[in-house]
């Protein structure tokens, strides 16, 4: 009888090392309690959530490749009819970031990947006979973009192999590594290959400036001559995607010429003449494709963020009738050779990522995909309202609102306050995952606003946070703050900020302003300084930030980036604070988080600290995302919920 009573006792104390063995190797965690079992356990099933993402047809056979997760990273799957079973592909311990059929026959894949979130994409050959992975690209520059000839012989992609700076654009026969050759050095870290003249003679390739600034090129194949197909003007235009039309005689793009919104056009190469073809949709119009035949044009138009599918006669830009689809985000549109079936990757909030074809002949839909929800029935999760506030200057702005189901949790809630990066990005009304733990089991109402210089309000929206005028921004989060208060289901007394990149400045800057007004905030991969983020950002990308944040070389706005960077504010955040960062951050480098963390502590302010090793600009690996959320769900209970 009393070694039954000791064995319990024995398992107990081998459990509390192995509880703390559970930290993984990779992450350095400063000021995160224990993660108990319990926690582990309430939170598990919300943690399971899978997402599937199309990444092609087959070029021969009715079948796709998509993007999924059974392990730890996203990985390359094939699925061969509608609801099919999954069948992965590739197995390899880093996320696949995207793969193409060799067009034609679809004997290999090329396909991009990199290491612990550093970025530097490298480009793959898989074939698909032995599964014998081939390294195209020189494994240490940063490569992309990568684009098929129609025949299937060539790809076309960028590489800041040159100088590590510029993307140039390179050429290789992917079967012949040997064939790769420099087609044409650019200057700038904002280019990228758009699509293949029919006839392989000529590459469409586009010059990113900044989300208000682009311009169109065409590339000769041969020579790396290029032609300027929208030059400067009095006024700056914004490209969003262009496309050869059959002929190459013209080609279709979105563009914001003479317009607030991202339009649908068709652009003569031979005299440069614009065609509207979306003028009567008042929204921006953010994706759009082209049936090989030529005959058929599927656009999606971005209203209010929510997504709708159009279908066009191109050659009469005509619409015809487009199938209702549930309300949602939809991206990733591809016909396949048969110009008949259209496949979509589309989410919702009571719906996963998952992908979808339609018969655009029939409008039958059918789905591909169902990925898994961790056991959770979905249909009753929280689907969000829009809210529509004046900020303190009059301007409207506006905010994705999700409640908690009022009978779990009566009386005024909680509310965690989730800020998009970019800045030039947009909250839509997709798949929370596992943020429906914070709604269906913390009781938290989350408030996911779209501020000014987010992107679907018009280019002139974009704009009221550029260079001197980035603080607007934070005061339209004070609004926000303000309407919560004023909102009879929530409580004003307890009110907390999130967000990530871009979004994790904002949680610095609105900790700055209001933290007499908020309990807390999670700053994940943030910037903290802007002049030492431009200065230690990637010189791929330095000049692309520039555009937006302004140029600290100029006296004037270094002198403004100095005043308003949270890290030189840091006595005003008397709240506690929650930093999480990837060590390989590329875009927002490990010195901003730690900074950050520095200052708050050396005020004798409260900073829990999460870096991995192994990650980038946000987590991709599960066991890691895993750590994240259960840690945040920790300082979430003790620093708001209480």
């Amino acid at each position: 009888m009393r070694t039954l009573l000791k064995v319990p006792l024995l398992l107990c104390l081998l459990a509390a090392p192995l509880l703390a063995a559970e930290i993984p190797d990779n992450l350095v965690v400063e000021g995160v309690p224990p993660i108990t079992p319990e926690l582990r356990v309430d939170v598990g099933r919300y943690l399971e959530f899978r997402a599937a993402a199309l990444a092609d047809w087959h070029p021969q056979r009715r079948e796709i490749l998509i993007s999924t997760r059974f392990a730890d990273t996203p990985q390359l799957h094939l699925v061969k009819t509608p609801g099919g079973a999954r069948r992965q592909v590739t197995f390899f311990p880093e996320p696949v970031a995207g793969g193409h059929f060799q067009p034609k026959d679809g004997k290999f894949l090329v396909f991009s990947q990199d290491r612990g979130g550093s970025e530097f994409y490298q480009l793959y050959r898989f074939d698909l006979s032995d599964a014998r992975v081939t390294l195209l690209t020189d494994g240490k520059s940063r490569n992309g973009g990568a684009h098929f000839s129609r025949d299937g012989k060539w790809i076309a992609y960028t590489s800041t192999r040159r100088n590590g700076k510029d993307t140039d654009f390179y050429l290789m026969n992917p079967a012949d590594p040997a064939s790769n050759r420099l087609l044409a050095p650019v200057k700038s870290g904002g280019w990228s290959v758009q699509d293949w003249s029919h006839d392989g003679r000529a590459l469409l390739v586009m010059e990113y400036v900044s989300i208000n600034e682009s311009y169109l090129h065409l590339v000769d194949t041969k020579t790396g001559a290029m032609r300027d197909l929208t030059p400067p003007g009095a006024d700056k235009v914004s490209y969003g995607g262009a496309q050869f039309a059959l002929d190459d005689k013209s080609i279709f793009v979105t563009t914001d010429s003479a317009s607030e919104f991202q339009r649908l056009a068709r652009l003569n190469l031979a005299d440069g003449k614009e065609t509207p073809l979306s003028a009567g949709i008042p929204w921006d119009i953010e994706e759009f494709e082209l049936s090989p035949d030529g005959r058929t044009l599927a656009f999606v138009a971005n209203e209010d963020g929510v997504s709708r599918l159009h279908l066009m006669d191109a050659r009469k830009g005509k619409e015809s009738s487009a199938p209702k689809l549930p309300l949602g985000v939809i991206s990733g549109l591809k016909f396949h050779e048969n110009s008949r079936d259209l496949a979509f990757t589309m989410s919702s909030a009571r719906t996963p990522s998952d992908v979808y074809s339609l018969d655009v002949k029939s409008g039958k839909i059918e789905r591909w995909t169902e990925s898994e929800t961790g056991g959770l029935s979905t249909a009753n999760f929280s689907e969000p309202e829009l809210v529509k506030l004046k900020s303190f200057d009059g301007l409207e702005i506006s905010a994705f609102v999700y409640r908690p189901d009022a009978k779990k949790f009566p009386g005024p809630r909680p509310s965690l306050v989730i800020i998009h990066g970019g800045p030039e990005s947009q909250s839509r009304p997709s798949f929370l995952a596992r943020n429906n733990y914070l709604l269906d089991e913390l009781g938290l109402a989350l408030v996911v606003p779209n501020v000014r210089g987010s992107a679907g309000r018009g280019k002139t929206f974009l704009t009221l946070d550029n260079g001197f005028k980035r603080e607007d921004s934070v005061q339209d989060i004070g609004a926000i703050i303000d309407w919560i208060k004023r909102d009879a289901g929530l409580d004003g007394g307890r009110i907390a900020v999130y967000g990530g990149s871009y979004g994790g400045y904002m949680v610095l800057a609105s900790l700055t302003h209001f933290s007499d007004r908020l309990r807390c905030g999670v700053d994940v991969v943030g910037i903290s300084h802007f002049v030492t983020f431009l200065n230690n950002t990637q010189d791929y990308r330095r000049d692309l930030r520039r555009a937006e944040y302004g140029d600290e070389r100029d006296p004037a706005m270094r002198k403004h980036l100095e005043k308003i960077s949270p890290l030189n504010n840091v006595k005003r955040i008397t709240k506690p604070l929650f930093v999480v960062q990837g060590k390989n951050d590329p875009r927002v480098p490990v010195t901003e988080a730690e900074q950050m963390v520095k200052a708050i502590r050396g005020n004798g302010g409260t900073a829990w600290y999460l870096m991995a090793k192994d990650e980038g600009h946000g987590f991709g690996k599960k066991k890691n995302a895993d750590f994240q959320f259960l840690s945040m769900v920790l300082f979430l209970r003790e620093q708001l919920v209480k």
